[in-house]
Parts: structure tokens; C-alpha cells; sequence
């Protein structure tokens, strides 16, 4: 799959199979997520890769889904993430900031997932205390994002924004994803 073939085809997952993901394939996205751009090259991202059974669940408690679509939004028993990626930021490394490193590793990981047949859900919405302690996060670390993963169960479509930018599932429970035209985005040269 090309780049821009995986960008066009890359969609937010909240519903997956069972299937463990192999952990060759988890360290091969945080392989991905470290050669992403970083200010200065300060390089602040660490990772925590969570596929351990209980605490995956103990994680999926401290995340937050699909605000637009509560609670149809949010992954059922037996259709949640196998795996996540919790992003941290050393602020022994960058003292304010790094958002922008953590964002462009984000993307690093959802497209090399998305290559290996793995869909997944940035989130950003996090009991972020409750999940230090969870996973005992020294304090030097900040919890930017989660990405939880899995291979999909669903398979959201993306259309033409009308009125509105909230997603929504339909009544054969396919979500919808409206994105702004691109002639409403673009502009050459000047504004």
C-alpha cells in the first residue's frame, strides 16, 4: 500500500476482533513512532505498549469514546482493543511542550498499524492519574494520548461535510465520518 493510498484509506477503529496483535508487529509501530520529526530533536516521546489481558481492561476504564455518539460510540464487550499504546512526553527532555512530537509519532503508528491490516483510535480523553498508577508512569512523564489498537471489526466511510461535523452510526450501525471539501480548506497563494 503507497502512503497517500493508507492516508485516504486510514479511519478512526472502535470496534475489533479478538485477535492479538503479535508483539513483533507492537514493536514494529514503536519503531515507526520514534523516526517521526521531533522539535529540535529533543526526542521527548516514550511509549508504554499495554497486551496483557487484565490490564488492557484496566486501561479501556480510563479512556473516553466517541463523544459525538455516547454510548453507541463506545467499544462492546467482546469488540475492545487487544493492545495500546499509551504516549508519553519526558519533561527531562522538553520542559513545555512536544505535543507536536507526540502527534506526528501518533500518526507514524496509525498508518504503519494501518499496514499491517491493525486499525486504531487516537485518544485523547484520559483518566490520566488513575492511568499513572495503573501502569506506574514515573512523574518525570506527562500522558499525552492512548492509541488503543486491534485488527477492525467495523469499517467507518467518510463523506462530504453538510452541516455538520459530528460522526454518527446509521441504523446497520456503520459509522459515518464527515470531512470539510477540500475547496473550503484549500487556498493558493494567498487567503
Amino acid at each position: 500500500m503507497k502512503v497517500y493510498e493508507a492516508i485516504c484509506k486510514r479511519r478512526t477503529i472502535r470496534r475489533f476482533s479478538q485477535e492479538p496483535v503479535p508483539k513483533e508487529i507492537l514493536e514494529k509501530l514503536i519503531k515507526a513512532a520514534r523516526l517521526a520529526p521531533s522539535a529540535a530533536n529533543l526526542q521527548p516521546c516514550e511509549y508504554v505498549v499495554v497486551d496483557e489481558p487484565g490490564l488492557i481492561e484496566q486501561v479501556f476504564k480510563t479512556l473516553r469514546w466517541a463523544g459525538y455518539i455516547v454510548p453507541r460510540g463506545d467499544p462492546p464487550e467482546g469488540e475492545r482493543p487487544v493492545a495500546y499504546i499509551v504516549v508519553l512526553l519526558n519533561k527531562e527532555k522538553v520542559k513545555a511542550g512536544g505535543e507536536r512530537d507526540a502527534a506526528a509519532s501518533i500518526g507514524n503508528i496509525v498508518l504503519a498499524a494501518l499496514e499491517e491490516g491493525i486499525g486504531s483510535c487516537w485518544l485523547g480523553s484520559i483518566e490520566r492519574e488513575t492511568l499513572r498508577g495503573i501502569l506506574n508512569i514515573p512523574n518525570r512523564c506527562d500522558i499525552d494520548s492512548v492509541v488503543a489498537l486491534g485488527y477492525p471489526k467495523e469499517s467507518p466511510v467518510v463523506e462530504e461535510m453538510k452541516d455538520s461535523i459530528k460522526y454518527w452510526k446509521d441504523d446497520k450501525n456503520i459509522l459515518h465520518v464527515p470531512k470539510r471539501r477540500l475547496q473550503d480548506i484549500l487556498h493558493w497563494n494567498k487567503y
